[in-house]
Formats: structure tokens, sequence, C-alpha cells
């Protein structure tokens, strides 16, 4: 029986990083950076105001001795304007949140502490020296690393490459990935259902899945547990992917299509990781291309897919932060595990306190789908009172 970690390692290795290719930055969203970018221009640009108010000499506001100050307004300055001049002594440019600041001015007074004047403005009170003005470069100067190879390029990291002049960004290469699940008793979602027939499920989830980590997945039709129909689908497809998943199969019954047909090719290893749910696994190549197999249960595929091949997915797309957030948190009642087995227990996280989801079977998908983390139990531990402190992994996309 193999540990979680032993199984982790074989299907990271079975996965090499992804090649880079060069995308428009408005196609970069949800790309991982491949290298890193400079920033073409400081942030700011120049000095520039924070505040609508009027650009100052500090000297010349902060004399409370003749408070309120009043100064002529010898120039106006909305954002945009590239004709600025110097600062006169003894007057103020009245100007706008993002403006450039004229050169002699060393503070902007709000307008809210003023009466809001054009021609020549009462200034009540005065903030301290060099307040609201935004010094250029403070942000990042020119040249300097805007963004690291492996960030996750979200929304935030989009705007601050257009922000530095970035128009094209070196980007890794999104993993193929075909989805494939088996099972006779499999039903496409829409068809009346007969005796012992189920509607398929895991083509789908374990597709969105992949979407999720970054991969690009591709569903094929799923087959039913002949092994000679089996093979020829996949061989037919795996040419064109960087990874298969098969979900069913491989658990130590009969009818367990994947195991009997990969075990035939003598590419894929299939073991038991000391594991619930999702103990059976398999992983290997077929055709030179990797293949991951998961158990068909709808929580043990998706577990395992969580555990195995998710960080093995965004460790080949370069992240510089493959692994899903873990964060301590207090039982709100107790739990069991069974000895000898890494427990992922569905479980609602909030505030620092969790609670579990429904029970440990692997067939309850509606209990899944109101969990927003996975709660992990060591191996060792068989009974946990509540406020016990727990691992939880906090998985995103799940249902508020």
């Amino acid at each position: 029986m193999r540990t979680v970690e032993e199984h982790q390692a074989v299907v990271t290795a079975l996965l090499r990083p992804l090649g880079e290719e060069s995308v428009p930055l408005a196609a970069a969203h949800g790309r991982v950076l491949a290298r890193d970018v400079a920033a073409e221009v400081a942030l700011p640009g120049f000095d520039n105001s924070a505040m609508d108010g009027y650009a100052a000499r500090w000297a010349e506001v902060s004399d409370s001795a003749r408070s309120p100050v009043r100064l002529p307004v010898a120039e106006d300055i909305p954002a945009g304007r590239s004709d600025v001049v110097p600062l006169a002594p003894g007057t103020v440019h009245r100007i706008m949140t993002g403006a450039p600041l004229p050169p002699g001015a060393d503070v902007v007074v709000p307008v809210e502490l003023t009466d809001g004047a054009t021609d020549v403005v009462e200034i009540r009170d005065t903030p301290p020296l060099g307040s609201h003005v935004r010094a250029a470069g403070e942000d990042i100067p020119a040249g300097a690393v805007a963004l690291s190879a492996g960030a996750a390029l979200g929304a935030a990291q989009v705007g601050l490459a257009a922000a530095v002049g970035i128009t094209t960004l070196r980007v890794r290469r999104r993993p193929r990935v075909l989805v494939l699940s088996t099972g006779s008793e499999l039903v496409e979602p829409g068809r009346p259902l007969q005796p012992g027939q189920i509607y398929e499920s895991n083509s789908l989830l374990l597709a969105a899945a992949v979407e999720d980590a970054g991969g690009e997945a591709r569903r094929l039709h799923f087959v039913p547990d002949d092994v000679d129909q089996f093979l020829a689908t996949v061989r037919a497809e795996v040419a064109t992917a960087d990874l298969l998943i098969t979900s069913g199969g491989v658990s130590a019954g009969a009818y367990e299509v994947v195991k009997d047909a990969f075990r035939g090719l003598g590419t894929v290893e299939f073991a038991k990781v000391a594991m619930q749910p999702g103990g059976p696994q398999g992983a290997g190549t077929v055709d030179g291309v990797p293949v991951v197999t998961l158990p068909g249960n709808p929580v043990s595929a998706f577990v395992s897919f969580e555990v195995f091949v998710r960080p093995a997915l965004r460790r080949a797309m370069g992240y510089a932060s493959p692994d899903r957030l873990h964060v301590p948190a207090r039982l709100t009642g107790p739990l069991r595990s069974p000895a000898g087995r890494r427990q992922f227990l569905r479980g609602r996280y909030d505030g620092g306190l969790v609670s579990q989801v429904g029970g440990p079977g692997s067939h309850l998908v509606a209990h899944l789908s109101r969990a927003n983390c996975l709660v992990v139990v060591p191996e060792v531990v068989t009974d946990l009172p509540a406020g016990a402190d727990v691992d939880v992994v906090l998985i995103e996309g799940a249902l508020q």
C-alpha cells in the first residue's frame, strides 16, 4: 500500500513542464507567466495628485498665525494636462486627482479644507508636508520586475501589465487533458434510466476540475465495460493529449475494464493508496502519453483529482504555488476516522471553524457540492473531539 505522498510523487513525475507561448495581454487572464516581466515605465510615471484640491507650497499655506490663508489660483490642472507650468511663489494651482503636480509644489490641500474658489482660494486647514502627493516610481520604478515567472495572471496582474506598458506575455501552454468515464451502468443525462442504470457525471465533474486548474479538457464518450472498445477509444484519441484521466474500472472486483485493459499494456501501474475516499489508484503511460486512473465513485474521483492530479497539472504549468491553500481550523463537532487511512472529509469552513458536511461515503455528491473545504485527518488519528484543531484544504468554486 502506498502513502499519499508516494503516489503524489508518481503522478507528478509523469507530467513534464509545458512549453511557452506568447499571447496578447487581453488573452492572458487565467494563464501562468513563463518569464519575469519588467516594467517598461515607472508607476506613477510622474508626480501627481492623489486628491482633488490645490497644489501648494507647504510653507506658504501652513502658517497658523494667519489662518485661514488666502492665495490666488494661478492655474487649473485637470488630469491629462501635459503643459504644466511651475508653481509661482505666493500662488496655488487648482488640481484634479491624477493630474501632474506642478514643479515647486510639495503638498496638495484637499478641496474639503478650502472654500473651493477658482480665483482666490481660502485655505482653512493644511495637511502635513507631502500629503496627497503620489511620487513618481513609488509603486514600481521603470525596469524593475513587475511580475515574476510562475505568477497566476488574475485581474490585478493583467491590470499591472497594462499599466507598465506590456502588450504581450510569455505564458505556459495549457495542458490538453482527455477525460474518459467507464461503466456499462452509465447513461447520458437526459435519457431515460433503466433499472440499475445511473447518470454519468464524472466526466463533467473532472472536466470542470481540469478547467478550474487551468487546463483544457475534452470529454470522450464514456464506454461500457469492454476492454477492446475501451482500448480502441483511448488509442484513437490519446496522441492529441498531454494527459488522459479515466474514472472507474480500477477496483478489485470483476469487470474492472481500465485495470484489465492497461495491465495488458504493461505501462500502467495500479496500487492501493492509504487514503479514504480514493484508495484504488493507477498511473503510467499509454502510447507514451501520461495517464492517471481514478476510482469511479464521484466523491472518490473528485478527492483523488484534488490530491494527485490538480497539483501535478499546476506544477507542469509552472505555477509558483501549485497547491491549494491549507489553513488551520477548529472542529464544531466530533468525528471518527479509520486507522491507517488518511481521511479527506467534506466540510464547511467559516471564520476559523469547520463542520463536517455529510458522512464519509464516496457516493454523497450532494454533500460534496455543499462543501467548501476538505478536512484532512492523519492516518494515525481515529477520533477527534469537538474543538480539536485540524488541517483544512480550501476548495475554490464551492457553493456559498
